[in-house]
Protein backbone atom coordinates (compact mmCIF):
# COMPACT_ATOMS: atom_id res chain seq x y z
CA UNK A 1 0.00 0.00 0.00
CA UNK A 2 0.86 3.54 -0.46
CA UNK A 3 -0.24 6.77 1.20
CA UNK A 4 -0.18 10.21 -0.55
CA UNK A 5 -0.35 13.12 2.10
CA UNK A 6 -0.86 16.65 0.65
CA UNK A 7 0.15 20.17 1.79
CA UNK A 8 0.66 23.35 0.48
CA UNK A 9 -2.91 24.81 -0.34
CA UNK A 10 -4.70 27.81 0.44
CA UNK A 11 -6.24 31.32 -0.43
CA UNK A 12 -4.46 33.49 -2.70
CA UNK A 13 -5.17 36.80 -5.14
CA UNK A 14 -5.23 36.08 -8.54
CA UNK A 15 -1.78 36.45 -10.22
CA UNK A 16 -0.04 34.64 -7.43
CA UNK A 17 1.70 31.71 -6.68
CA UNK A 18 1.19 28.79 -3.93
CA UNK A 19 3.38 25.42 -4.35
CA UNK A 20 1.73 21.78 -3.56
CA UNK A 21 4.20 19.43 -1.91
CA UNK A 22 2.59 15.40 -2.01
CA UNK A 23 4.72 12.88 0.03
CA UNK A 24 4.44 9.28 -0.44
CA UNK A 25 4.90 6.62 2.19
CA UNK A 26 4.45 2.55 2.35
CA UNK A 27 5.40 0.75 -0.83
CA UNK A 28 7.05 4.04 -2.22
CA UNK A 29 8.90 2.14 -4.98
CA UNK A 30 5.54 1.13 -6.33
CA UNK A 31 5.03 4.67 -7.25
CA UNK A 32 6.40 5.54 -10.59
CA UNK A 33 3.96 7.84 -12.50
CA UNK A 34 2.75 10.61 -9.68
CA UNK A 35 0.84 13.41 -10.78
CA UNK A 36 -1.83 15.84 -9.54
CA UNK A 37 -5.61 16.11 -10.98
CA UNK A 38 -8.27 18.82 -9.56
CA UNK A 39 -11.62 18.97 -8.96
CA UNK A 40 -13.58 22.31 -8.51
CA UNK A 41 -17.32 22.22 -6.88
CA UNK A 42 -19.81 19.71 -9.02
CA UNK A 43 -17.01 19.03 -11.59
CA UNK A 44 -15.47 15.80 -12.28
CA UNK A 45 -11.93 15.46 -11.62
CA UNK A 46 -9.86 16.27 -14.36
CA UNK A 47 -5.86 15.92 -14.96
CA UNK A 48 -3.56 18.54 -14.17
CA UNK A 49 -0.44 17.41 -14.76
CA UNK A 50 2.37 13.93 -13.93
CA UNK A 51 5.78 12.92 -13.47
CA UNK A 52 7.61 9.69 -13.94
CA UNK A 53 10.10 8.30 -12.08
CA UNK A 54 12.82 10.01 -14.25
CA UNK A 55 11.50 13.41 -14.02
CA UNK A 56 11.07 13.79 -17.69
CA UNK A 57 8.84 13.85 -20.14
CA UNK A 58 6.50 15.39 -17.78
CA UNK A 59 2.55 15.86 -19.68
CA UNK A 60 0.10 19.20 -18.36
CA UNK A 61 -3.17 19.50 -19.46
CA UNK A 62 -3.20 22.70 -21.68
CA UNK A 63 -4.69 25.17 -19.07
CA UNK A 64 -1.68 25.12 -16.92
CA UNK A 65 1.07 25.21 -19.55
CA UNK A 66 3.52 27.49 -19.09
CA UNK A 67 1.97 28.81 -15.83
CA UNK A 68 2.62 25.17 -13.34
CA UNK A 69 5.41 22.91 -12.89
CA UNK A 70 5.60 19.56 -11.89
CA UNK A 71 8.26 18.11 -10.26
CA UNK A 72 9.86 15.26 -7.87
CA UNK A 73 12.68 14.48 -5.63
CA UNK A 74 12.06 10.53 -5.05
CA UNK A 75 15.31 10.57 -2.52
CA UNK A 76 12.44 12.28 -0.23
CA UNK A 77 9.30 10.43 -1.95
CA UNK A 78 7.52 13.71 -2.75
CA UNK A 79 6.10 15.55 -5.83
CA UNK A 80 6.01 19.14 -5.90
CA UNK A 81 3.26 21.26 -7.88
CA UNK A 82 4.61 24.98 -8.40
CA UNK A 83 1.58 26.81 -9.56
CA UNK A 84 2.49 30.64 -10.71
CA UNK A 85 -0.16 33.25 -12.73
CA UNK A 86 -2.74 31.60 -10.47
CA UNK A 87 -6.73 31.92 -12.14
CA UNK A 88 -9.81 32.41 -10.41
CA UNK A 89 -10.34 29.28 -12.58
CA UNK A 90 -7.72 27.07 -10.59
CA UNK A 91 -9.93 27.29 -7.87
CA UNK A 92 -10.24 23.59 -6.97
CA UNK A 93 -9.43 20.58 -4.44
CA UNK A 94 -5.71 19.41 -5.91
CA UNK A 95 -5.46 15.45 -5.24
CA UNK A 96 -1.95 13.77 -5.78
CA UNK A 97 -2.40 10.49 -7.16
CA UNK A 98 0.00 7.59 -7.35
CA UNK A 99 0.59 4.98 -9.79
CA UNK A 100 2.64 1.32 -10.83
CA UNK A 101 2.38 2.30 -14.91
CA UNK A 102 5.50 2.89 -16.80
CA UNK A 103 3.21 4.99 -18.72
CA UNK A 104 1.76 8.34 -18.00
CA UNK A 105 -2.35 8.28 -18.48
CA UNK A 106 -4.41 10.63 -17.32
CA UNK A 107 -7.44 9.21 -16.80
CA UNK A 108 -8.40 9.44 -12.76
CA UNK A 109 -10.30 5.94 -12.60
CA UNK A 110 -6.28 3.78 -13.59
CA UNK A 111 -4.51 5.61 -10.54
CA UNK A 112 -4.80 3.17 -7.36
CA UNK A 113 -3.56 5.45 -5.07
CA UNK A 114 -4.81 8.29 -3.65
CA UNK A 115 -4.56 11.39 -1.21
CA UNK A 116 -6.99 13.42 0.76
CA UNK A 117 -6.72 16.72 -1.53
CA UNK A 118 -5.54 20.27 -0.51
CA UNK A 119 -7.67 23.56 -1.09
CA UNK A 120 -7.00 26.29 -2.94
CA UNK A 121 -8.35 29.11 -4.15
CA UNK A 122 -8.07 31.68 -6.40
CA UNK A 123 -9.54 35.37 -5.73
CA UNK A 124 -10.56 37.59 -8.36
Amino acid sequence: QVQLLESGGGLVQAGGSLRLSCTASGRTSSTYVMCWFRQASGTERDFVAAIPWSGDDTVYTDSVKGRFTISRDNAKNTVYLQMNSLKPEDTAVYYCAASTFRLIITAASTYPYWGQGTQVTVSS
